[in-house]
């Protein structure tokens, strides 16, 4: 991953800043992959495009009670492109997903708030993200009641409508809705 995430080339300063942190956070974490290092580590999200190339995936996420993207923790796996497949296919019940780009689309260092999941608490940490462009190959969604009350598929603009987490609108969601616009019809 430390290869990849140096080959990426970032597209605004938020991602250089954050590849940095993350370089480094990986360089000097051996357990940089496991939830058990409670200040961060790795997560993996798809920015998933309908089979059209017209809509997004979203998922209202029960700890935020938002729209958001499909992703999570990388428990001890090292290929994230894997993590964030198989995330979205819990998450949405898409059976069959593609890259559409090779590699790295985006990274986020993302802070989340205490909260308990499945009656213990979590303490605050960073979430170190790689971000996927994801194409579904089916447009049926189903959702994960122990993680989302709903999905649906959204033109870019609702999508940015639909969720109530202001910074993720302003500073990932937006900037993947332009950065697909290439992928999109």
């Amino acid at each position: 991953m430390i290869e990849k995430m140096e080959a990426f080339v970032p597209g605004c300063e938020q991602e250089e800043r954050d590849r940095e942190l993350m370089l480094h956070f990986l360089r000097t974490n051996a357990d940089a992959y496991l939830r058990s290092n409670t200040l961060a580590h790795m997560t993996a999200s798809g920015w998933i495009i309908s089979p059209d190339g017209r809509h997004v995936a979203m998922a209202y996420h029960n700890i935020y009670n938002s729209w958001s993207w499909t992703g999570g923790h990388a428990d001890g796996e090292h290929d994230l492109l894997a993590v964030a497949i198989r995330e979205a296919q819990e998450e949405t019940g898409i059976r069959h997903l593609r890259p559409v780009v090779d590699g790295i689309f985006s990274l986020e260092c993302l802070t989340v708030d205490g909260h308990e999941k499945r009656g213990v608490y979590v303490p605050s940490h960073l979430h170190l993200n790689v971000t996927y462009l994801l194409q579904a190959q089916e447009e049926a969604l189903r959702e994960k009641p122990d993680e989302n009350k709903a999905v649906g598929w959204f033109t870019p603009e609702e999508a940015l409508r639909a969720s109530t987490e202001p910074w993720m609108v302003e500073r990932v969601y937006r900037k993947l809705t332009e950065r697909a616009k290439p992928y999109m019809k």
